[in-house]
């Protein structure tokens, strides 16, 4: 049995503790936090205990649940994934992981370039899970770049050198649902040089796989609207002339028959909205009314001579939850991937979910 301490109980935390505490293999040492709120007591009533920075201690007098430092919980544990606020992780690598000797997983708001990378490994399950075995440092993708990575290696995969360039337009949502005291403003806000392409190319590796063709053209843009409902990613993919004169384009049926094969793909018809499948999940009772599934709107796929154009949704904070559960197992316990995304099925029942919304918006 594996120990595994979170640090950081916010969106991202939390989820990952509750369903950590279901999986019989590891061990929840704890979680970290920074400061005193009600989070303490929601850990607390769940039965995992709460540690907190030495110098911090005394601001804790009074909250139950609290059960001593960071750095002693890190000396339990045989893994820490870090769910810090962004930015953090690098602090937390120089004077509390690498110290300790312990590996960490880390967050999308980290970084893999210049003086305060995390790791140079970004993972995404679906292209380079195997780079992520015995790893002692890597950075979980962001949900933006973990939905693009579970829609463009299918096609990879299918039609390799017979993709030209691939253009999507991030339509990102504002702030998380539980971010109640996060204004979402009546704006739309341009992302000048967004990174969610750079972060994508990363985890196939600058030439690509052995064996695989090359990583197709890439071209992202982004815009922030004023919702918290999911991510809406509009993907164009442009064939090469060849493919095109050779008859090598999918239509829309075949393309959908492509995507529904992925495990983290669910193909949906007729849903007017993110806010619909949300709505759809809660009515479930999914944990923390999350799909962790990419949701392709199938009524929206068109077909323009060379090109397909793909419309989808992404579960923001729920859909890299998964995700850290395979990078955790890659680095913790050696698994292969087919062993480990068995595994984080029995965790997590996407199948069931995924069942569940392709029948209601059949």
């Amino acid at each position: 049995m594996k120990r595994v301490f979170v640090n950081g109980y916010g969106s991202i935390g939390s989820r990952l503790a509750s369903f950590l505490l279901d999986d019989p293999e590891l061990e929840v040492t704890g979680v970290g936090k920074q400061s005193p709120d009600s989070k303490v007591a929601e850990a607390a009533s769940k039965g995992i205990d709460v540690y907190v920075p030495e110098s911090r201690l005394p601001d804790f007098d009074g909250y139950g649940g609290v059960r001593g430092t960071i750095k002693s919980a890190l000396a339990k544990s045989d893994i820490v994934i870090d769910a810090s606020p962004g930015g953090c992780g690098y602090a937390n690598k120089t004077h509390l992981y690498e110290p300790g000797d312990i590996p960490a997983i880390y967050q999308g708001g980290e970084s893999i370039e210049g003086p305060e990378a995390v790791s140079d490994l970004l993972f995404n399950s679906r292209t380079n899970y195997d780079r992520a075995i015995n790893a002692r440092h890597a950075m979980q993708g962001s949900c933006n770049v973990t939905g693009m990575g579970r829609m463009l290696m299918p096609l990879r995969d299918a039609y390799g050198d017979g993709i030209s360039r691939i253009d999507v337009t991030l339509i990102r949502r504002w702030a998380d649902i539980e971010q109640a005291d996060k204004e979402v403003p009546d704006t739309i806000e341009m992302t000048e040089s967004p990174h969610h392409g750079r972060d994508v190319m990363a985890t196939f590796g600058a030439g690509g796989e052995t064996g695989k063709a090359s990583p197709p053209q890439l071209h992202v843009r982004a815009v922030k609207v004023p919702t918290r409902q999911m991510h809406l990613h509009v993907m164009d993919v442009r064939f090469s002339r060849e493919a095109a004169e050779s008859g090598a384009v999918p239509d829309a049926t075949k393309l959908h028959e492509i995507l529904v094969r992925e495990p983290g793909i669910a193909i949906l018809h007729g849903a007017k909205g993110t806010a619909e499948i949300r709505e759809c999940a809660k009515k479930m009772g999914f944990s923390f009314v999350d799909t962790n599934l990419v949701h392709v709107h199938a009524n929206m796929t068109e077909v323009r001579g060379d090109t397909i154009q793909v419309m989808y949704s992404d579960d923001q904070t729920g859909i890299v939850i998964p995700e850290n559960h395979m990078l955790l197992q890659a680095m913790a316990m050696g698994r292969p991937y087919e062993e480990a995304a068995a595994h984080t099925e029995r965790v997590f029942h996407m199948a069931e979910k995924k069942r569940i919304l392709q029948e209601m918006f059949a």
